[in-house]
């Protein structure tokens, strides 16, 4: 029976591994800042969409908050003006994968690179600016992702508060969800192609004011040095 137990546990390490954005067993990724500072970041997954990303952006702009955008390559392909705003707007511009299919975590290396390097394009070719920040779909890593992200070059953004506001559920939910999870230096991980997005996000900024919050992105929370040097480790 000890080697049921055995492999039970790993098989459940190598689930931990590969779906906890954080565990950095594969990828080193950042999720917060630690730091006592009251500042959070905001980020954006599956857009641009365009019925909603331009209300998004709509808030964003009259809160003079600044957010960044892991774009879908086949939507951004499909809707350039969006991405140009938000990046002409302030906002940081990452990579989210071509297809955002459900077998990428699955896709053989020379695919899975293919997919990402081909939304690089359309999305350096829209904004006219590198994109180097990467958020892999789903949060999900495995080791072919792992060497995807070291030929490429990327940094990996995770997050520290998941909003889980794809569930069909209030928006007063979802809004408990996420302040129960906020402390300094948080990413939260929402989204820009759902009817309540806008919403969400317009209470999420009025919490977050009234509480003393203070908005940056992500890419100026992290301590960049530490992250040229795990870049350099795991090219090494």
């Amino acid at each position: 029976m000890w080697w049921i137990i055995v492999i039970a546990c790993v098989m459940l390490f190598f689930f931990y591994a590969s779906y906890n954005i954080g565990s950095g067993v594969y990828v080193k990724t950042f999720c917060r800042k630690k730091t006592t500072d009251k500042v959070v970041a905001l980020t954006f997954d599956d857009g641009p969409d365009a019925t909603y990303t331009p209300q998004v952006l709509d808030i964003l702009k009259r809160h003079h908050a600044p957010a960044a955008f892991f774009c879908i390559g086949e939507k951004a392909e499909k809707y350039p003006t969006i991405v140009q705003r938000a990046f002409a707007e302030g906002h940081l511009i990452g990579n989210h994968s071509h297809s955002h299919t459900n077998r990428f975590p699955l896709l053989p290396r020379k695919q899975m690179i293919a997919d990402l390097q081909q939304a690089q394009q359309i999305l350096e070719q829209t904004t006219g600016s590198p994109v180097t920040f990467f958020r892999p779909p789903f949060g999900v890593t495995n080791p072919t992702i792992a060497k995807a992200v070291r030929q490429l070059g990327y940094t990996t953004i995770g997050w520290s508060v998941r909003s889980l506001d794809t569930r069909k559920e209030p928006i007063s939910r979802i809004l408990r969800r996420v302040t129960r999870q906020l402390s300094p230096g948080a990413v939260i991980l929402l989204h820009d192609r759902l009817p309540d997005s806008p919403e969400l996000l317009r209470q999420l900024l009025e919490y977050l004011h009234e509480n003393d919050y203070k908005i940056i992105r992500v890419d100026q929370l992290i301590p960049l040095q530490n992250l040229s040097l795990q870049n350099k480790k795991m090219t090494s």
